[in-house]
């Protein structure tokens, strides 16, 4: 891969959607429904990363409330689910082995500075794409190997005329 630091593969925090985390349930899941996320960062005023709340950490709030009515989700906060499973963030300084090995387990991995204040996420998609680019570039050392020993024929036979 031709990526030196996980700044070149940042969606920076005016690109991407994120979540108040003294913002009402009921405000939380229309916006991801608006967006078509399943999870999505929440962030403090101060603009530090809390957690990321996911469309299971609704349903299970909702069971364990018998919430039915999502008229209901308004008397509770982000503050009031609890995190089930954590998303790991990654500092901006951490080394692109980090950001893959995360990324394995979660969509996207949010990005911090040193005062953990939250300056955007890296896909696993975009991961993906530049890890796809790398393996183009390396052309046949990733042919299958019926096509490698074809290519190294004809090349050998090449040779002999030269």
């Amino acid at each position: 891969m031709n990526i030196k630091n996980i700044l070149q593969l940042l969606k920076p925090k005016a690109m991407t959607s994120y979540i108040y985390e003294d913002c009402t349930v009921r405000q939380a899941i229309e916006k991801m429904k608006h967006h078509g996320y399943t999870a999505v960062p929440v962030i403090n005023k101060d603009g530090s990363y809390v957690k990321t709340i996911a469309e299971g950490d609704f349903l299970w709030f909702m069971l364990d409330k018998h919430i039915t009515d999502i008229t209901e989700l308004e008397d509770y906060s982000l503050k009031d689910i609890p995190r089930r499973v954590k998303c790991e963030p990654v500092y901006v300084y951490s080394t692109i082995e980090d950001l893959l090995e995360i990324s394995m387990n979660q969509n996207f991995v949010p990005v911090i500075d040193d005062r953990d204040i939250f300056i955007g996420i890296v896909t696993r998609r975009d991961i993906i794409q530049e890890c796809c680019k790398a393996l183009k570039a390396h052309g046949d050392v990733f042919l299958p190997e019926y096509e490698r020993n074809e290519l190294g024929e004809q090349l050998e036979e090449d040779e002999m005329y030269d």
